[in-house]
């Protein structure tokens, strides 16, 4: 994915419709760039000798850069018009400098049965490691 798409109408949704994926490159610059975007100063953020002295192989990501990124990629996938209604994330394995991140998603609900109708997906992040993220997203999408 690259850029915004046009935004998605709610009619051209379907459960278990499935999000492209996309590769994020866990660089250096991307996570210190962003804890310090998010005024996180933690030293595992950002000072590779510290975070190895409290027990960590490397700086690793903040939960606002992880949270910013799930949010980044599903509003690529339904573009400027939808609305995000609530984000629920779930951290799991760190996603260290070196790495990399790669994203899906899966259109997991569907609801009629609001003023405004919602879908909800579920966004997963895997690493090396596993899973770094577990995300519940809802979306309230312009009716056709």
């Amino acid at each position: 994915m690259s850029g915004l798409a046009p935004t998605k109408r709610f009619d051209q949704v379907r459960e278990g419709d499935e999000l492209p994926e996309l590769a994020i490159e866990l660089t250096p610059t991307l996570i210190i760039s962003t804890a310090i975007a998010s005024r996180d100063y933690q030293d595992v953020h950002h000072d590779v000798g510290l975070a190895q002295q409290r027990g960590t192989k490397n700086i690793f990501m903040n939960i606002l850069s992880t949270n910013g990124i799930v949010q980044r990629y599903v509003n690529e996938w339904a573009g400027p018009e939808a609305l995000f209604k609530g984000i629920k994330i779930k951290l799991g394995a760190p996603n260290y400098a070196g790495d990399t991140m790669t994203l899906s998603g899966t259109v997991v609900a569907i609801s009629q049965d609001r003023d405004e109708p919602t879908i909800d997906l579920e966004v997963i992040g895997k690493n090396s490691l596993g899973k770094h993220v577990t995300a519940m997203v809802r979306l309230a999408l312009p009716k056709s």
